[in-house]
């Protein structure tokens, strides 16, 4: 019987380090120890500046990963998701911390700013028309309130 760590294989792609388990379909506590170990040893020891997982068979992924990939942006690591399943990319997380790219890629929103600027200002301006409408509502309330 094969180890996970035979079933995880790591290599590049287009200058990004990419960690990929194959098909494996759900992620468990060892594969997010192994992933954390990898990720570590990438990051740490071999000094990576730039991170992909690849996500085309995942159906499922445990929380902790989330946090992981956060603490790769605290080091200021550009972090790279890639084909993830639609119910994955669906996650709430993946809409507020990632951007889909034109080719498929999910990027963690660290990296926008200086690789996406037109998507970041509409970003922006989505944002600004949700916090004025619910000022708006806010006012009408506190206004037929007093």
């Amino acid at each position: 019987m094969a180890s996970k760590r035979d079933r995880m294989s790591v290599y590049e792609r287009d200058g990004v380090t990419v960690l990929d388990f194959g098909t494996m379909e759900i992620w468990d506590g060892a594969d997010l120890a192994l992933l954390r170990e990898t990720l570590t040893r990438l990051v740490d020891h071999e000094k990576c500046k730039s991170i992909g997982v690849e996500l085309s068979s995942v159906k499922y992924i445990p929380s902790g990963f989330f946090g992981m990939l956060y603490d790769l942006y605290e080091k200021g690591i550009a972090v790279t998701l890639y084909s993830p399943q639609p119910n994955v990319a669906s996650m709430l997380w993946f809409k507020q911390f990632c951007l889909h790219t034109e080719d498929g890629r999910y990027l963690l929103k660290s990296d926008l700013a200086s690789a996406h600027d037109k998507a970041s200002d509409e970003e922006v301006r989505s944002e600004k028309e949700k916090w004025d409408k619910s000022l708006k509502q806010s006012n009408d309330y506190s206004t037929t309130v007093s």
